[in-house]
């Protein structure tokens, strides 16, 4: 381990106790001798960190707001990548909010880790998703922060045109499409629209509520023990092959 990410470890362990914890107990738990501990210790107060202590006794640390940064290599790569994901899947301004998250991450990688991401295996393409869906993207996250209806154009997988008004409640990210999860006030009930089958949105006046049994969650859970329910079918119909 890098001694800058053991140093911030380090502080994160001693805020998380209520008691004192030994140079021992720390120097097992990092897996390095006693003396790289108390250096580490004498690091730490030296540059501001309120750790109360002395050998022999343990070490306890003040309420301490961490610095901004430092993350092992496998959590900088989830936050860079789920940041990567953002800014090439979602509206304009959450790209740009993405975009500066990124732009901070890597201004402030150490030079090991910087090295690292530079070649990581993973790539975020956004070919799939053209400023049309983005634009659609932003006015329906707004609808739904808001709780205002809006009024769709849509075209089905038939290509069949209708209109609806409906109540936007969530925006789920199937793999390769957006789909919206909406109350439709014409079916009274819940209706997934794709985005890139939408032609058009409109405002309306008109406003929603959410309530126990309509909302994101609760469509979730209904979906979860759908499918549930038809692999218990599927099992039940499959064949005996015991020879039973």
């Amino acid at each position: 381990m890098h001694k800058s990410e053991r140093l911030f470890q380090l502080v994160n362990l001693l805020k998380g106790r209520r008691l004192a914890v030994t140079a021992r107990s720390l120097a097992a738990h990092f897996s390095v001798s006693e003396r790289t501990i108390y250096r580490d210790i004498q690091d730490l107060q030296s540059s501001g960190v309120p750790i109360e202590g002395e050998a022999g006794i343990g070490y306890v640390i003040a309420d301490y707001p961490l610095p901004p940064m430092m993350f092992s290599y496998d959590e900088l790569t989830a936050l860079l990548l789920g940041s990567k994901m953002v800014s090439a899947w979602t509206d304009p301004e959450l790209s740009a909010h993405a975009k500066s998250a990124i732009a901070k991450i890597e201004a402030v990688l150490p030079a090991h880790l910087k090295q690292q991401h530079e070649h990581s295996p993973y790539l975020v393409s956004s070919f799939k998703h053209g400023p049309q869906q983005q634009s659609f993207s932003a006015k329906l996250r707004a609808a739904i922060e808001t709780q205002r209806c809006v009024t769709l154009d849509y075209k089905d997988a038939l290509q069949q045109h209708s209109q609806r008004v409906i109540e936007p409640l969530g925006l789920v990210y199937w793999g390769g499409k957006w789909t919206l999860i909406a109350f439709c006030q014409l079916r009274s009930d819940y209706r997934e629209f794709r985005l890139d089958r939408i032609t058009a949105i409109n405002k309306n006046e008109l406003t929603y509520a959410v309530s126990p049994d309509k909302n994101l969650n609760h469509y979730v859970e209904l979906v979860k023990a759908k499918y549930a329910e038809e692999i218990a079918q599927h099992q039940g119909q499959a064949p005996d092959k015991s020879g039973q």
